[in-house]
């Protein structure tokens, strides 16, 4: 089956100011990353590729030029216009996990369906659903303080994907686990993007976890250059 350029961006700047300074982060940035993509951001500290990260998923604005998700121009929506939108198609998998320590499981990945129609009987369906895709049905009553960090990802990644999003935006997914657990979330996050065609963009410094990706871009000064990897 083709696969389709879910975004797409042109011409890209974004720069930010620092007293009377202008410190351009980004420049002149094109790119096209197709549907069902595994794809990796990578670069020295500063270089642009979180700032990247959070235009392509709507946190940020660009100064200029244009980024299209999903054939919708993100850089022409207003400020509540991209935060519907983000709700609807961006999955965020941090760092540090986001969890609210006083929500179990099941709970912390049912809170982005609260904002949605379903009955309470189709929010419990798709969260089942989505913790069993992370391999985590037995700790649903859990609290994040009972887990490890390892599965606390997990449980953020089962939070990601709950709304079936069209694109997965990763930031140091494993910065913060120990190597077997980041072994785990990175194999999770493979099968996402194998099994179920989830389109992945990842920031990283971890050459390990780069490998998992089918496209190496890496950002220096604000420019980008593709490495592609070879096919898994």
């Amino acid at each position: 089956m083709d696969r389709f350029t879910i975004v797409e961006i042109r011409h890209l700047n974004k720069s930010y100011r620092r007293g009377n300074q202008i410190l351009p982060v980004l420049t002149g940035i094109s790119l096209d990353i197709e549907e069902g993509e595994f794809l990796t951001l990578m670069g020295p500290s500063g270089s642009g590729k979180t700032t990247l990260l959070n235009l392509i998923a709507g946190i940020d604005k660009a100064d200029s030029g244009t980024i299209k998700v999903g054939g919708i121009d993100i850089t022409s929506l207003s400020e509540t216009e991209l935060a519907q939108w983000r709700a609807l198609n961006v999955g965020f998998i941090f760092q540090f996990y986001n969890l609210i320590p006083v929500l179990t499981a099941f709970q912390n990945v049912e809170l982005p369906l609260l904002l949605t129609g379903l009955s309470k009987k189709e929010r419990r369906a798709h969260v089942e659903t989505a913790l069993r895709i992370v391999n985590l049905s037995d700790r649903m009553d859990h609290y994040p303080g009972q887990l490890s960090g390892g599965q606390q990802q997990r449980v953020a990644i089962a939070r990601a994907i709950i709304t079936d999003p069209a694109i997965l935006v990763a930031d140091e997914p494993t910065g913060d686990l120990d190597r077997i657990s980041a072994i785990d979330v990175l194999e999770l996050m493979e099968r996402l993007n194998r099994e179920l065609g989830k389109t992945i963009i990842m920031v990283t410094h971890d050459p390990r976890a780069a490998k998992k990706a089918r496209i190496i871009m890496h950002l220096d000064k604000g420019v980008l250059n593709a490495h592609p990897q070879i096919d898994f």
